[in-house]
């Protein structure tokens, strides 16, 4: 059942990769009158507004794979205000499911007073010198646009009321915009923004400081729920996805690749392959280890999909199983049982856990189990690529067009700025489309066929050859005193590090330790380490990197911990939030400047125990678990209601989640991405596990890879919690509670504990 989302007690304030990095401030660079009117200049009739990206995108993709930044570029992101009325607003996001194309219309359209749907929202090029922040991830889509795009809309808008003043003859002061025209509010005469455009490019810009920006209690279109753009061509069937993509003289291919993590191809018999009617060539390419790890292996060119695969199963491979043959997730519990037993690199690190001992102190132990998990997007890897003697054309689903463009010109042989990237709508993406190992696979295939490629993934495909969230143990000791104090806490967190994989030059804990070394509770004596666990199981950035993998453990043992000091899990936590303030993440780095406000996560979870009726009795068969964390710059907390279902499996019946993201631009979208996290997390609280045999993923479609259907799927209930900050993330924050949450309530209701994910075996 869905239910619709409710703003907490109030109304909205007028008004979502470690992991990809907080938003962080940079210089900002002056726009000069000259490089203005060359842009405008260039650009039509139109009023051009540029607006550099000053909080910058840090995407936590290797080093190597990073395209070089552009030099800062006031114009890397446009606002056209056009002399027929209309506005065109270009964005630089991927639309992956989450709305942005409606969210950041919202935004501009609130400033620059013009209906939004009146905001014609087109993708950016690939184009590094005018946008060099391309990627989507890390719920940073509206986090880091927000200010700026009011900015634009503010600077656009004061421009032309300047330019209607100055037609008129009158005081500036005399003049506002309204619904996409100025009005002299003596006379009441007025200007359609389109007869302004021609006067308002001949004014200088105005200075940032001098451009007043809306109060929060003036916005008509931010804080109001407005239908997605998107979704009436995405339900007739009009809505262009990556496998949608056609190119005339097109040609389809498929990559048989080694089962096991890091094999190659020793020889090949391709005699019955190319004897398939459609089959048009068969060859083999190699794996590309640098920067993307693709896995190499047989590429079977036909004139159709079916044709292809039919090819590829005609195939005799002989198989270099490769070093990791042996591996399996038996070998890897053993190599976790070993590495827990000594201590890890201490990450923080405050008073002094070692001393605290004596009868006077209830002392609690757990350890937490975490499996591989795979992205398991709707819609398989796939991408349509065009060869050319200079320039090439990608058509790509992709959360990184700039990574693909990278890639494919490397394997081109040409500079990346030869190389278009047409960014298509994408059946799911949860950090798997920000890779760019099948753009290089196309590429390399593409470039020996000679014409346009479209590859395509199979479900098993994209199932056996993800790269996946890394397996975790964490072993976590506390104590709590006498009066039920919790005095001590220990996390040693063992993983197979996603740095250890993609950069091994930077420390293994950087990657994994976000939601575990900025605990936000209030413990006199903390320590947290980390232990890498090496594997040849290639291993990525999943929906909520580390936030999700910490916040199990870290949630349930504070459970653990309130009912070893006999007091209430809601209250426990409460207490341990005191006093307010303001925390860094110490694993966080120099230029990141986030904070944890204690107050704001002790809000929702406030929120989310009122709501959900925390303390009032339930029906008999039911009971309540409740988690809470801060993550991507917005605070969730979930109260979860389950009952024991088959075989004494969770069966989660309600949850209740309360969110302070900021301000909330679409409450709409808002509760979609929140209920959409909280599937998201259930499928893998639930269901969710990658094992490994011989070297190779077991799982190889949904019958094996569960995930929620919608009989699982609970009541949702949603409760905005406005706050008046700028805005979170959205896409992620409501993953990490919900494991813990349904953990918790199952301990409530049958005294149980739940420390291995999933839960239903």
């Amino acid at each position: 059942m869905r239910c619709p989302a409710s703003f907490a007690g109030v109304a909205p304030t007028s008004a979502f990769a470690g992991r990809f990095s907080a938003p962080r401030e940079v210089a900002a660079m002056a726009v000069n009158r000259r490089t203005f009117i060359t842009a405008t200049a260039s650009a039509g009739t139109a009023l051009v507004i540029g607006f550099s990206l000053r909080r910058d995108f840090i995407a936590a993709a290797p080093t190597a794979a990073k395209p070089k930044p552009a030099p800062v570029n006031p114009f890397d992101a446009w606002v056209h205000v056009r002399d027929d009325n209309s506005v065109r607003l270009i964005v630089a996001k991927s639309e992956i499911g989450q709305g942005i194309k409606t969210t950041l219309a919202m935004i501009l359209a609130d400033e620059l007073e013009v209906d939004w749907q009146s905001v014609e929202v087109q993708q950016a090029e690939t184009r590094t010198d005018l946008y060099p922040h391309l990627g989507t991830g890390g719920s940073t889509s509206v986090r880091t646009t927000y200010m700026d795009l009011r900015r634009a809309g503010a600077t656009a808008r004061e421009m032309l009321i300047s330019a209607a003043a100055s037609q008129w003859n009158v005081p500036r002061e005399r003049c506002i915009a309204r619904s996409g025209a100025v009005i002299d509010r003596e006379t009441n005469q007025s200007l359609k923004y389109g007869s302004l455009v021609a006067a308002a490019l001949k004014l200088p810009m105005p200075a940032e400081d001098d451009v007043q920006l809306k109060d929060s209690k003036d916005f008509k279109v931010i804080g109001h729920s407005i239908p997605r753009v998107e979704i009436p061509s995405k339900t007739d069937g009009t809505a262009e996805f990556g496998l949608d993509a056609k190119v005339p003289g097109m040609l389809y291919a498929v990559v048989a690749r080694c089962r096991t993590f890091g094999g190659r191809v020793k020889s090949f018999d391709a005699t019955a392959a190319k004897g398939v009617p459609g089959i048009k060539d068969v060859f083999q390419i190699e794996a590309v280890a640098e920067d993307v790890h693709s896995a190499g292996g047989v590429a079977v060119v036909a004139d159709s999909t079916w044709a292809a695969m039919q090819g590829r199963r005609a195939l005799k491979i002989k198989w270099d199983l490769g070093p990791h043959a042996n591996e399996s997730s038996a070998t890897l519990a053993a190599a976790f049982e070993e590495e827990i037993k000594s201590a890890g690199a201490i990450v923080r690190n405050d008073g002094d856990v070692d001393k605290l001992s004596g009868d006077s102190l209830t002392h609690v132990e757990a350890v937490y189990q975490l499996p591989f998990l795979a992205h398991a997007t709707m819609e398989p890897m796939n991408i349509t690529v065009a060869p050319g003697r200079d320039q090439w054309e990608s058509w790509a689903p992709t959360q990184s067009p700039q990574w693909v463009q990278s890639s494919i010109a490397k394997i081109a042989g040409v500079a990346p700025q030869r190389v278009i990237v047409h960014t298509l709508l994408s059946g799911g993406a949860f950090g798997r489309r920000y890779m760019a190992d099948f753009p290089v696979e196309a590429a390399q295939i593409a470039k020996v066929v000679g014409k346009p490629i479209k590859l395509v993934w199979t479900r098993e495909d994209d199932m056996q050859h993800d790269f996946y969230r890394p397996a975790a143990y964490h072993h976590m000791t506390g104590a709590v005193d006498a009066q039920g104090k919790l005095v001590a806490w220990r996390h040693h967190l063992l993983s197979t590090s996603i740095n250890a994989f993609w950069d091994p030059k930077a420390p293994p804990h950087k990657s994994e330790m976000d939601g575990a070394s900025g605990v936000p509770y209030n413990i006199p004596n903390l320590r947290v380490e980390h232990s890498n666990v090496p594997t040849g199981v290639p291993v990525a950035w999943w929906r909520s990197v580390a936030d999700a993998m910490n916040a199990f453990a870290v949630e349930s043992f504070v459970d653990e911990l309130a009912i070893a000091a006999k007091a209430d899990p809601v209250q426990f936590r409460l207490q341990l939030l005191e006093p307010a303030r303001m925390m860094k993440d110490p694993n966080a780095g120099a230029d990141d400047d986030e904070r944890l406000s204690t107050e704001r996560l002790k809000r929702v979870l406030q929120t989310a125990a009122e709501k959900s009726g925390w303390g009032k009795p339930l029906p008999k068969g039911r009971a309540r678990g409740v988690a809470c964390h801060h993550s991507f710059g917005s605070y969730v907390a979930q109260v979860a209601e389950v009952s024991a279902g088959e075989n004494g499996a969770p069966k989660v019946e309600r949850v209740v989640s309360a969110v302070d993201c900021g301000v909330v631009i679409n409450p709409n979208g808002a509760e979609a991405q929140s209920e959409g996290a909280i599937a998201y997390g259930l499928s893998a609280a639930l269901y969710g596990a990658i094992t490994i045999a011989n070297g190779a993923t077991e799982q190889s479609n949904f019958d094996g890879y569960q995930v929620l259907r919608m009989s699982d799927m609970p009541e949702v209930e949603v409760y905005l919690v406005p706050s008046g900050n700028d805005p979170g993330g959205l896409g992620e924050p409501g993953v990490p509670p919900i494991a813990p949450a349904v953990a918790n309530a199952m301990f409530a209701l049958t005294g149980k504990r739940l420390r291995k994910l999933p839960f239903v075996s």
